[in-house]
This record gives structure tokens, sequence and C-alpha cells, in this order.
């Protein structure tokens, strides 16, 4: 028997005899067969390096482009939390006001949350994204040029549609075209442009602070449109995801996108069997009939189902309830607590926060293809729990203190840190890895809206419930959650590092824990590498 490894790491059996030609080779592979014809060594190293390099160039263009409504996002939560301080200046808001402003956002972007899912499904994944921007950027228009408290929510309104749309869309087009090696590392690009647009916001809150109370939160939040353009640029280049191309039954064009995206050319048809197979392309059933049977599914799910649902909308709300967009958002009023007075160190403060949640979503992208993602939510959780708790007792025992002052910003710095290395990503990551191809859309969405739900309920009552028991005591509830998300991370996330989109969905329909799986898998790796070790001799 012949072993044969394909270009996304997937281990699998050949029956080709030891002297035979074998086709199926690994890119980086020094030998192009089993026979003596050396001449062609040189030549199909080559060509493979140049395939990999081309392909690997081509999905990191994909997965950019697909992330940058993501910015959109980011660029509003960072935006916000300086920009609340002059419009409360400028349009006399109550706290109260300022609470529903700040959480809306999220809260309403769970309906395009929803909507993203149906019209990812109906649209393509692709002109979904398109749809998003377009939103975002009108309902940005009108929070620039609001001249009452009243149309800036209504502007409001329109960008949590548009970033619903969005935000859930990205990681489920990126995990649907990348190749399963590095499917990780591009499905967070997500996460980064998110860390990248709040980073953004920081320094524009900075930037524009000296202009008057009326114009500089304008042109804050104005700057958010830029990004739109290049959308716009990136539908023109990005293409449809074959996953949703082979449930349109366009199985050529899938096949044509699969090819660009796919190191192996034989792999190719083998990946293409496997969408079709998980797509149930061989069922007749109307576009109408499909979607109502996806909803049936959901609202009445099988035991793997079921599973899935609760390790995707788990992890999803556990996300947002440990208190990361409190931190993000009202950071100004946290270090105000903990004893910083002065507007100008305030807003500088915080573009250190930004900067540690960028640079450490970087080492979550270097690592979530070699450690694993459960490692990195290990890391992530209990690294969450300490600073989240270190943040309570700077705001209780030392507060007004210098020795408080460092530890609030080391504390919130550490926080977000931690967050991006781990659960930032990995969240993402796994809600668009587990569930199958048929419901992908559609279950992402439904993680999604509990992300959103935990994130508006979270910035909508955080001022409110620090008032009633303490920013220190909300600070002690966090660190709660946060312990109780280490304990969920272990008893219900799976790894699905070097598995296929489809191998992962068998594995949820095994009735075995997660451990057992994980052992079984490391034991086939090493007996398939044995066994190609005593090929090559």
């Amino acid at each position: 028997m012949g072993v044969q490894e394909n270009g996304n790491g997937d281990l699998g059996l050949s029956g080709v005899p030891l002297g035979a030609k074998n086709k199926y080779r690994r890119m980086d592979s020094e030998l192009t067969d089993y026979g003596d014809d050396d001449l062609e060594v040189v030549p199909y190293k080559q060509t493979q390096e140049e395939r990999s390099s081309s392909t690997r160039k081509y999905v990191f263009a994909c997965a950019v482009f697909a992330s940058l409504n993501n910015v959109l996002l980011g660029y509003d939560v960072g935006v916000m939390s300086g920009a609340i301080i002059f419009i409360q200046e400028d349009l006399k808001i109550t706290e109260f006001q300022e609470e529903i402003l700040v959480g809306i956002l999220s809260v309403i972007s769970l309906l395009g949350s929803l909507g993203g899912g149906r019209a990812s499904d109906a649209l393509g994944r692709k002109w979904t994204m398109g749809i998003a921007a377009i939103v975002f950027q009108f309902g940005a228009l009108i929070m620039t040029l609001a001249p009452s408290f009243q149309v800036l929510m209504i502007g409001r309104l329109f960008a949590g549609i548009g970033i619903g749309f969005g935000v859930m869309i990205a990681p489920v087009y990126i995990a649907e075209i990348s190749p399963t090696i590095s499917r990780g590392s591009f499905t967070s690009f997500p996460e980064i442009f998110i860390n990248l647009g709040i980073l953004l916001g920081y320094v524009s809150n900075y930037a524009f602070s000296g202009f008057s109370a009326h114009i500089n939160w304008r042109i804050m939040l104005a700057v958010g449109i830029l990004p739109s353009v290049f959308i716009a640029f990136a539908l023109c280049i990005i293409p449809e995801s074959p996953r949703w191309l082979v449930m349109q039954n366009r199985i050529d064009e899938a096949r044509s996108v699969l090819l660009k995206t796919i190191d192996i050319e034989a792999e190719v048809e083998e990946r293409l069997a496997e969408i079709l197979k998980a797509a149930g392309i061989g069922i007749e059933e109307g576009e109408k009939q499909e979607e109502k049977a996806v909803w049936r599914e959901l609202l009445s799910p099988s035991p793997s189902l079921r599973r899935m649902l609760i390790t995707g909308f788990g992890i999803q709300c556990f996300q947002q309830i440990t208190g990361i967009d409190a931190t993000v958002y009202y950071s100004p009023e946290i270090l105000q607590t903990a004893g910083i007075q002065d507007k100008s160190r305030l807003l500088a403060a915080t573009v250190a926060v930004g900067v540690a949640k960028t640079i450490f979503i970087l080492v979550a992208i270097a690592l979530i293809d070699k450690v694993g993602r459960k490692p990195l939510l290990y890391v992530s959780t209990i690294g969450m729990t300490v600073c989240l708790c270190g943040l309570a007792i700077s705001l209780s025992v030392f507060k007004g203190t210098s020795l408080g002052v460092a530890l609030a910003i080391l504390s919130v710095c550490g926080n977000v840190a931690f967050f991006s290395i781990g659960i930032g990503p990995v969240c993402w990551v796994i809600t668009s890895e587990i569930f199958p191809l048929r419901l992908r859309a559609q279950a992402s969405a439904l993680g999604a809206v509990g992300n959103r739900v935990c994130s508006g309920v979270v910035a909508m009552s955080f001022l409110s419930v620090s008032r009633a028991i303490s920013m220190a005591g909300t600070f002690t509830i966090f660190t709660v959650i946060s312990a109780f998300s280490v304990a969920f991370v272990y008893k219900l996330v799976p790894e699905t590092k070097g598995k296929s989109l489809e191998q992962i969905e068998l594995l949820f329909q095994k009735d075995r824990n997660w451990q057992e799986e994980e052992v079984e898998l490391s034991d086939t790796q090493l007996l398939v590498q044995q066994k190609n070790e005593s090929i090559e001799v």
C-alpha cells in the first residue's frame, strides 16, 4: 500500500503498488514518483513550489479583502470610546443616553447577523459583504451630520445592521476558501482587522481631540467611511465561495475556485467530492424548501448538531460576557476611576490598550495552526481571569494611588492582550469550522447573534451596574464568568487543527470525548509517518 498525504494535511491510504508511480505527492516532495525517472525531480519541485506560492498569495489576498468590513466594527468600537466624551459635551446627552448610544449598535447588529445568514445563502458570500459595506457607509454618513441625539441614533441603527452583516459572513467565507493546513490563520484575519480598526479609532480620538467639541467627534466618525472604498474594489477581485457555488449547483465554477486555492491539482476533485457529499447535492429540493429545512433542523437539532450549537453559541457568548467590550468602550472611564483625570492622558492610555490588542492578535495568527485552537484558548481564558481580578483589585484596594493607576493600566492592557491571543480570534475560527455546509451560514449567524446580544447587554449596562455595585464589583463578576469559560473550553470545545471542514462535521457525530479523538489522530499520523519512512527506504 502506498501512503498519500494531500496538500492540506489530510491523511489517507491509496492502493498504489510500491513500484508504481504515485501522483499524490506533497508540494515540498523531492520525488515525483517511486520509479527511476530522476530527470523529473527538479522540474516537479519547481512547479509545485511556484504553485504553492501563488496559491498562498491568492488566498491571503482573499482573506484580507474579505476582512475589510471588520475594520468598520473595530473602528466604531475604538472611536466611540473617545468620541462619546465630546458627544456628551456637544449634544448634552445623559448617562443613560450614553449607554444606549454605545450599546445599541451591538443589539441592532444581531438583526444584521440574522439577515446576513439568509442573504449569504441566497445572494452569495461576497455580495453579502458588499451589502454590509453600503449599509454601514450610509449609517456613518448620518452619524457624521447628526444635529441631535435622535438623528445620531438613526445612524447607529444603520451602522449596526451593516456591521451585523459583515461580522458574521467574513469568517464563513474565509473558512470556505482556505486550505485546511492554514485555515485557522486565515480565518483569524477578521479579528486582526477588528483590532486594527480599534487601534485606528483610538489614534483618531487622540489626533482630532484638539478640535472644538462640535467638530471633532464628527471628524472621528466620518473617517470610518473610508474603508468602504477599498471594499468596493475588493468585490471585483475575490471569488465566490466554492462551497456556496456547489450549493447552487454551479460545480464547474466551484472547481475553478478550488484550483486557485488548493496546491495539489489532484486533490481538487477529492475536495470537491467531499463538498458535494456534505451539501447533499443529489437531493432535488427547491430553494425555498431548503431554506425552511435549514431552520427546522436548527430549531429541532439532532444530538450531534446540538453539540455543535452549544459549542458555537457558547463560545460566542463567553467571548463577550467576560467584559471585553466594557474594557474597550469604557477604558477612559475605567482609567479615570483608577486615578487618571487629564483627558489627553486618558486618550493616550487608550492608544496603549489598542497597541497591546493589535500586537497580540498577530501572535495568535502565527500560532493558531501550529499549536492548535485549544492551547490558545486555555492561555487566553486563564490570563483574562487573572487580569480581570487584578483590575478589580486596582479599582478597590489601590484606588486613587499611583500603584493603582499602574496596576489598572497593566490589567487593562493584559486583558485585551490575552483576549487577542485566544478567545478573540479562535471564537470566530471555531464557529466557522464546526457546522455542516448546508447549515453553516445560518448557524454561524445564530452564533453572531449571541455574540452581539451579549456585547450589547454588557455595553448598555456597564455604567449603571458599576454605579450600583461599584466598578470593582462589576469586574469581580467578569472575573468569575471568565473562570467558568476555562471549564467550558475544556469540556465542550474540540481541537479542529489539521482537519478539513467535512472531517470536523464527522467529529461531532462520533460519541467520543475530544481527548480520545485527539489521541487517535496523533496515533494515525505516527502510523502514516512510519509507513512513509519505510516506503522511502
